[in-house]
Formats: structure tokens, sequence, C-alpha cells
């Protein structure tokens, strides 16, 4: 979906844009590419939280610059399709993976089961582990040379989706050396991460070896841009070929043709400690729910391009509205002034003009609200540790599995390794386990519903509304990726002509 253009980005604000990105892709300009055109100048949002390790969410990275892979992968309508398996098979508790043959690692080494086995052990064994395992216990055996035996500890119908989560990414044995997860030189995809340079920037090269064919980009320049003027600016200015998520405030600054507006299963939710402080208190989240005025949100601060929330569930999952029925909730009580400290972070652009909204309403409606806004990398920590009276956060509901139950469980399970909210409902945990354990298509679907509507009926989290990615790219670029999943950016497609 293209975006309308309005006007140009002002030139001082394109000065000081253009000055936080301090010549970053300098030396990096197209000519190096030779032949095969330019190489990628990608700039991205958020910096490496965890070195780059497959374990955290650095592994989406990974995965949009296509260098690392998983045993399968997922196609627009969230089936498990063939990647580094070719096939699989399920028998109760087991499942049978056969490997692909002929693909290396970047350093050489073949991929065999034992690599599988290797990577699979070390994520089960994580901690914490990678949201995709949130309450399953997995081990992988290798069968034989080309076949790996993944079982859980029960049943789970959905363990080929979960194995395409990029947390799960198969790597070399020299990734697994240190303490730490090392992915560099260690994937299988067609562009070998060669460098990095802390939270500032990443080198990628192409790989000739690769399985699927060769790359069409010679490699792929990252850098770390949080500020998302500065990422427009780059944009604009043609330092940056790709820029990933345009603030919506910027698109209608840049030309039309340079940026697509890519509809996401990703949900902005207000999450309401329910463990300590004044939402403890059902009537208060109740007061806190009733307070917000998400059209209002939708209109100001994302210009209309968003959409209000009925659910934790988005338009990206069209089933989810048609399986919905009302949700019976607590009654508002009356806020009398109690005082709330409400978070988020700045690397998403919108955020804290969210937050800013959020305050205005919920202090209209009798609270008194303090703001702690911060760079994700710094917050994350104190919002899981419940730190917070409210937080505000953009959350991705099918990032991991393309099944929204992983996101539920995640989040809202008492043993939930994301659960900001820090609920403990066993109803909300039998739902959830239920949603969990069903067979996938339509019962599954209703089983996921019904999860969220316990989920909803307890106040912990207040959808607002469902996001657009705004993703741009310059005039040159061929074979970018639109992925509502954000697993993917650029591919062995992608390049500059």
């Amino acid at each position: 979906m293209r975006l309308p253009a309005r006007r140009l980005l002002p030139v001082p604000a394109l000065a000081a844009a253009s000055a936080l990105l301090g010549g970053c892709f300098a030396g990096n300009g197209t000519a190096a590419g030779g032949a095969d055109g330019g190489r990628v100048r990608l700039a991205m949002m958020q910096p490496p939280r965890s070195g780059l390790s497959p374990l955290s969410d650095d592994a989406f990275k990974l995965s949009r610059w296509s260098t690392a892979e998983t045993l399968v992968k997922l196609d627009a309508a969230g089936d498990a399709r063939p990647a580094l398996a070719t096939s699989w098979r399920q028998d109760g508790r087991s499942w049978s993976f056969e490997i692909r043959a002929g693909v290396t690692f970047h350093d050489g080494t073949e991929l065999d089961a034992e690599a599988v086995v290797r990577s699979l052990t070390r994520a089960a064994g994580a901690s914490p582990k990678p949201r995709i395992l949130d309450g399953v216990e997995l081990t992988a055996r290798a069968a034989d040379a080309d076949t790996v035996t993944v079982t859980t500890a029960a049943a789970d119908p959905l363990v080929p989706q979960r194995l395409s989560s990029p947390q799960l990414a198969v790597l070399a044995a020299k990734a697994y050396t240190g303490r730490t997860v090392n992915p560099v030189g260690a994937g299988t995809g067609p562009f070998e991460l060669t460098k990095v340079e802390g939270t500032s920037s990443a080198t990628l090269d192409r790989y000739d070896a690769y399985w699927g064919g060769r790359a069409k980009a010679p490699g792929i320049d990252v850098r770390f841009v949080p500020d998302g003027t500065a990422r427009a600016a780059a944009l604009r200015s043609g330092e940056a070929d790709i820029v990933e998520a345009v603030p919506v405030s910027q698109a209608a600054l840049l030309d039309e043709d340079l940026v697509t507006e890519v509809p996401m299963p990703r949900t902005n939710t207000l999450y309401l400690n329910t463990r300590k402080g004044p939402f403890t208190d059902p009537a208060l989240r109740a007061a806190a729910r009733a307070a917000i005025d998400a059209e209002s949100i939708v209109k100001g601060v994302y210009e209309g391009r968003a959409d209000v929330a009925e659910g934790l569930l988005g338009p990206a999952l069209p089933w989810a509205a048609k399986l919905r029925a009302p949700v019976t909730r607590a009654k508002a009580g009356a806020p009398a002034g109690r005082t709330v400290t409400l978070g988020t972070f700045t690397d998403r652009a919108e955020l804290p003009e969210v937050a800013a909204a959020l305050q205005q309403q919920l202090q209209e409606a009798g609270f008194t609200v303090k703001l702690d806004v911060r760079e994700y990398a710094n917050i994350e920590s104190d919002a899981l540790a419940g730190e917070f009276d409210a937080f505000v956060l953009s959350r991705a509901t099918v990032l991991d599995s393309g099944d929204p139950a992983a996101y539920l469980y995640s989040d809202f399970a008492s043993d939930g390794s994301f659960n900001i909210a820090q609920l403990r409902d066993p109803s909300v945990d039998a739902l959830l386990r239920k949603a969990g354990g069903t067979p996938t298509g339509d019962a599954r679907r209703r089983a996921v519903v019904a999860a969220e509507a316990a989920v909803l009926a307890t106040d912990a989290a207040v959808p607002m509304l469902h996001e657009r990615v705004i993703q741009g790219a310059a005039a040159g670029v061929v074979g970018a990726a639109h992925d509502p999943r954000e697993r993917e950016l650029v591919t062995a497609a992608t390049h500059v002509r």
C-alpha cells in the first residue's frame, strides 16, 4: 500500500537528522558492487541487545539479513514449509525431520543432524528460553546423519511452526564455543555475517556456496539508527537503500514512491501491573480501560494509519474477529488521584506520543500519571520485573510461530517469559494451555479466541490499536521483502541497480 506524499523534509531537519548518521554509510556506495550492482545499505531501528545472539530478539535481525536459517519457514498463511529440513512427520510426541543435503555453514563445515541437535539443545537449555519454547520441554537427537528427532514432553501440534522461529536458527559448531552464542561466520544463508561493531554497525558479504543459489547483491552494510527522523533522512538523502520502520510522522514527508505500508500482526497495548501497585485492584484496571480513547490516538498520533483494536489479535488474523464474542469485565472504580508510573520506550517513535496521550486521558479520568520513557535496551529489564504500574508496548502477536497461542502464553501465562502485566490467573493459564495443545485448524482458532477473551476479562492488558509498518526503499532497490512477520527484509533476490 503506497502512502500519499505531502511535502519534502525541511532542510534544517534533514541536515540535523543526517548529522545523527555521522557518515555511517561512507565508502559503501553503489559503485562498490561492480557488475553485480551495489551493496545494500540498510538502516535498522533497534541496535543489538544481546550481541546478536540468536537466543534473543536479535535473532530476527539475523533472519532479516538472510544470514541464519531454520529447519522450516512459514508461508503467507502461517503454514510450515521446507527450509533446512526437506520434510517431517509426527509420531505421538516425536517429530522426525529430514535434513537438506548439500548445505554448508559459512565456515565451510557441513550441515548434518548433529549440528541441528547442537543448536536446538543449546536453545532449549538457555536461560531465559527463547519465547517460542515457553511452556515447552523439547529435546533433540540425531536418529542418523540426516534425520533429527524432536520430542516434546506433551504432544505438540505446533512443533514445525516453532522450529521456524529465528531464535531456533541452526549455526555452525564455532558459534557455541564461548559462553554466548556468536553468529559471525556461522550461518547457512546467502549472506555471511563477517563483522559486528557493537551497537553501531554490521557487515555481511555474499556467501557464494549458498545452497539456494548465489545472492544478487554482493553484500549488506547495516547501520543501527534508533532515531526515526534520522532513518527517514538517510533514505531521503540517498545515504541508505532500505530503511525499516519509518515513523508515521516522517512518512508523509517522503516521496510516495519510496515508502510502502505493510499491515502488521502487531498490537499497541497498555499492560497494567496486576501484582503490585494501584492496578492490583480490578476496578482501577477497569477505570484505566474506560479512560482510553484509542480512536483519538489513531487519528492524532498515527494519522489514521492504524486500526482501532477490538481485541489483542488484529486484522492480520481476520478469523479472530469472526469468532470473538463480547467479554464481561469488572466495573470501573474511582481513581481518586492514585499515582501510577507509565513507562514506554523511544525506539518506536510513536510510543512516547502514545504515552503522552495516555497520560492526559488517564489524568482526566482521575489518575495522577508519571511518565518514564527510555531506550528499549535500558527499560526492558525493569518492565519485565514489574517495576511499572503501566507499560505501553508495541507487540507482534504472531512473530515467532505464525500462531498467536505462543504470544498469548508468553505475555499472559503465570510462567510466561514476557509477562509484563505480572498476571497470575489459573483460569487464564488453563485456557492458554488448551489453546497451545489443540490441533491446528478451526478448533485451535476457537481455543485461541477463548484464551484471548479470558485475558481481556482481567483488564491486565488493554489493546489500543493495530499498527502498520512503513518501510522505505530507494528507487534503485529491487526485491526488498515486505514481511508482516518481520522475518525477511534483504533476501537473496534483493539488489541495488
